[in-house]
């Protein structure tokens, strides 16, 4: 049962550290959009669409979460009786969408954050601000689809 410890504690990282990152670039960027808001309240829409950005890790994160749990049977069947072996691949299967999207988030939160930074003296400059904050995004796509492709390529 040491296998299921590991897929698990694989999908518990997948979902924690994605999901801390994003939290944390989500809140650098509301900082920075709640002081601009402050001075210009039209400039709420721009900043809100900003602060989504770093939000994404998080869902890249749950997504690789769900399909752990899925592939173990914790949803939708019996749980598997999985070999150590297994379990451990499972665990660093997770490890690229848990890392990758842990510093990425923070680091597009910083992105993002200047943008507000941009858009609060050049607000057509929107659709710059936006792509610099997603370039970073590349890395954590990058990083869920090896993940999953190391899940669905693991023998269970």
């Amino acid at each position: 049962m040491t296998g299921i410890v590991l897929a698990l504690l694989g999908a518990a990282l997948a979902v924690g550290l994605a999901g801390i990152g994003s939290a944390m670039g989500v809140g650098l960027v509301g900082q920075s959009a709640a002081g601009v808001v402050t001075e210009d309240p039209d400039k709420f829409g721009q900043t809100l669409l900003l602060q989504a950005l770093p939000g994404t890790q998080g869902i890249y994160g749950l997504l690789t979460g769900f399909i752990i749990m899925q592939r173990v049977g914790v949803i939708g069947a019996d749980l598997l009786n999985l070999t150590m072996q297994q379990g451990f691949s499972v665990f660093m299967a997770s490890l690229p969408v848990a890392i990758v999207g842990f510093i990425s988030a923070i680091y597009q939160g910083k992105a993002a954050a200047a943008g507000v930074g941009l858009i609060a003296k050049r607000p057509e400059e929107l659709g710059k601000a936006i792509i610099y904050a997603v370039m970073v995004e590349t890395y954590a796509v990058l990083a869920l689809l090896a993940s999953i492709m190391l899940l669905f390529g693991i023998a269970l």
